[in-house]
């Protein structure tokens, strides 16, 4: 079984940012700045935000948090939004999900420009990406085909199952997987570009463990923790667990643990590749949000 380290191969990208973006510092040039927007006091939103701000700040990405309580208006966020678009010395945002009830997501995502929707999450961006256009890809699907290209695991023909159907892992990803080489994306080969069946599950799906035995690449983003037990994998295929999820555990310091959506434990007898969790795929959203950010400086100075 080979583990796929999502956090060295974070660490290897993050160094390749830096040193582009020191390239640019030696030539005069501003550095990119990226912009986070959060609102209200969501424990875990905040230690996302953290988290991505000090990525920033290791690879010399300028980060910019802005801040709101939980009781801004949906009015006031989208002022906030088009400032940010107008903003010449912003290269990227993210408004950081969930937002509060009273504000509608699939608004404030769409009054994004796409040209600075590094989350990859406008309704433009993921249009493109479905056409095979250039686009900021969805960060989470982008990090995942990144680690299976530098682990050199083929999709080409490959049969793929993606568990969950969410905007924001689940149907990009299908995408990405069955796109033709023709997209081109920083940092890939294009002989791991797609061409892979793909076959998307989610709660109504008749007989899961049936379809998932069929398949070279399994994909959970399901937020269900233990879903994919070993007797629903095949001998030899790669395992990607997006899933985070905080259950009890009393011999625990903090009372919790985090696991993912796949029984690691067993899956991982059967499984080649398969993803830890934490250190997978967590990681690699991270650093795909700094490649998207570099890459909207790029295209848009």
């Amino acid at each position: 079984m080979i583990l796929l380290d999502g956090k060295k191969i974070a660490s290897e990208i993050r160094a390749e940012l830096r040193d582009r973006i020191d390239a640019l510092k030696a030539q005069g040039k501003r550095p990119p700045c990226l912009a986070v927007v959060i609102v209200g006091h969501n424990p875990a939103s905040e230690t996302y935000v953290a988290n991505k701000i000090k990525a920033c700040t290791e690879v010399g990405i300028e980060a910019r948090k802005i801040a709101f309580e939980a009781d801004i208006t949906e009015s006031a966020l989208l002022a906030e939004v088009e400032r940010l678009n107008a903003d010449s010395t912003v290269d990227g945002f993210i408004v950081q999900l969930p937002l509060p009830d009273h504000i509608s997501e699939s608004a404030i995502l769409s009054a994004i420009d796409y040209r600075k929707d590094v989350d990859g999450l406008t309704p433009e961006n993921v249009g493109r990406t479905v056409q095979g256009l250039p686009s900021l890809v969805s960060a989470t699907p982008k990090g995942i085909r990144e680690l299976l290209s530098r682990y050199a695991i083929q999709t080409e023909g490959k049969h793929v199952v993606v568990i969950g159907r969410s905007n924001i892992v689940g149907k990009p990803m299908a995408m990405l997987m069955m796109q033709r080489p023709y997209l081109s994306l920083p940092g890939m080969s294009a002989s791991s570009l797609g061409d892979a069946t793909v076959t998307v599950c989610h709660s109504k799906t008749r007989d899961l463990a049936a379809i998932c035995r069929t398949a070279d690449i399994i994909i959970v983003a399901a937020g269900s923790p233990g879903l994919l037990t070993a007797d629903m994998v095949k001998e030899g295929a790669a395992i990607i667990d997006v899933g985070i999820n905080r259950i009890d555990d009393p011999s625990s310091l903090r009372g919790y643990k985090l696991v993912g959506d796949v029984d690691f434990e067993h899956v991982s007898k059967v499984a080649e590749y398969i993803t830890p969790v934490p250190g997978g795929v967590g990681p690699m959203t991270i650093v795909s949000l700094l490649q998207n950010t570099l890459q909207a400086y790029n295209e848009h100075p």
